[in-house]
């Protein structure tokens, strides 16, 4: 392999999440006031932190949203998640030939520690990430698409940036490998693969990525 590490997004990536979060997303939104559909919250917040929600909403009505949002959004989120959350098709099959051969990866999410961990749980990935592989946008302030939770990744998993793949589904996410200066491979099950402007490959099939890396 020509990369010395792999860095995956979480949502969408390797728990199919992005369906159910963005749901909720939408409908609470349009509950507060501020009408949203499913498929206007995938275009303006999928691979976001919830602070970009805030920012959009507060740019486009000039209404701040409650000061409770996060919490209730995430207690929706979760709830919904321990109903109905289940891996990304193939993405244990990935993690099982990365670890098998001994290949370093690790995850960069926009999500917080807690939705991480309670994804893993429920999705039956937590045996594949201990906490040294896992960085969230609480660690760097910034979330995508600015590169500072890829180079935080990468910095502490102690392997240069040119050396590091993401894999990305998500326009900011791709935004944000790329100004790291990382090669992206993008993931195109949910997002067209116009939408993913800068990415090195891409694919459509979970499957396909232990020979994209090989």
């Amino acid at each position: 392999m020509r990369y010395e590490l792999v860095i995956f997004d979480n949502d969408g990536v390797l728990v199919d999440s992005e369906p159910l979060s963005n749901t909720v997303l939408a409908a609470y939104l349009t509950e507060l006031g501020h009408p949203t559909s499913y498929e206007e919250s995938l275009r303006d917040y999928m691979g976001g932190a919830v602070h970009r929600v805030h920012d959009l909403i507060l740019e486009r009505s000039g209404q701040r949203l409650p000061d409770d949002f996060d919490d209730v959004f995430h207690g929706r989120v979760f709830a919904a998640f321990e109903r109905e959350l289940q891996p990304v098709e193939g993405a244990v099959d990935v993690l099982e030939k990365l670890a098998g051969d001994g290949v370093p990866y690790c995850l960069a999410s926009s999500g917080s520690h807690e939705r991480i961990r309670v994804g893993h749980r429920k999705a039956g990935l937590d045996k594949w990430f201990d906490e040294g592989r896992i960085f969230s946008s609480q660690d760097v302030g910034r979330g995508k698409p600015a590169p500072d939770l890829f180079l935080h990744a990468a910095e502490r998993m102690g392997v240069a940036p040119e050396k590091c793949v993401v894999v990305e589904d998500s326009p900011l996410g791709v935004q944000a490998a790329v100004a790291a200066g990382m090669d992206v491979l993008g993931f195109t099950a949910m997002t067209p693969a116009e939408r993913l402007t800068g990415a090195t490959k891409l694919f459509g099939d979970m499957r396909e990525l232990v020979d994209l890396l090989a």
